[in-house]
């Protein structure tokens, strides 16, 4: 993989579409590239991980070669976006199992909640070299 860091999203999901926009206004270095995980391409980084526990609710970063999932996931992104969501990782104190307990139940729930589509998004032409296995 290149030497950016991988996000895995749901690619039919209307809030994981909103998370990945809200992530890339706010990666000034361009330091993540996203794959959404219904393409053949995250199957594979998913496969090559050994990650057993990826369901459609799962959120997904690759980092350095190691491997975050669901809460995790978000909050080591928003310590690497520009503004002040590097401080959301003062919730890293909180156990992992209670965060990913209600990381899960909104997981759930996200598409009854925001909606989803029935294929996955194509993001506009200015981003779209950021996105990998995407078939346009």
């Amino acid at each position: 993989m290149e030497d950016k860091d991988l996000v895995i999203y749901d690619g039919v999901c209307n809030f994981c579409n909103g998370a990945v926009a809200f992530i890339l206004k706010r990666d000034k270095t361009e330091r993540f590239i996203f794959s959404p995980m219904q393409s053949e391409y995250a199957q594979e980084v998913i496969e090559r991980y050994k990650v057993d526990t990826v369901g459609v609710d799962t959120f997904m970063l690759v980092k350095n070669g190691q491997v975050f999932l669901w809460s995790g996931a978000a909050l080591e992104i928003a310590k690497d976006l520009a503004g002040f969501w590097f401080l959301f990782g003062i919730f890293k104190i909180v156990p992992s199992s209670f965060r990913d307990f209600f990381y899960k139940v909104f997981a759930r729930n996200r598409i009854k909640l925001f909606g989803g589509t029935k294929h996955c998004q194509i993001p506009d032409e200015k981003v779209l070299s950021r996105f990998r296995g995407l078939a346009i």
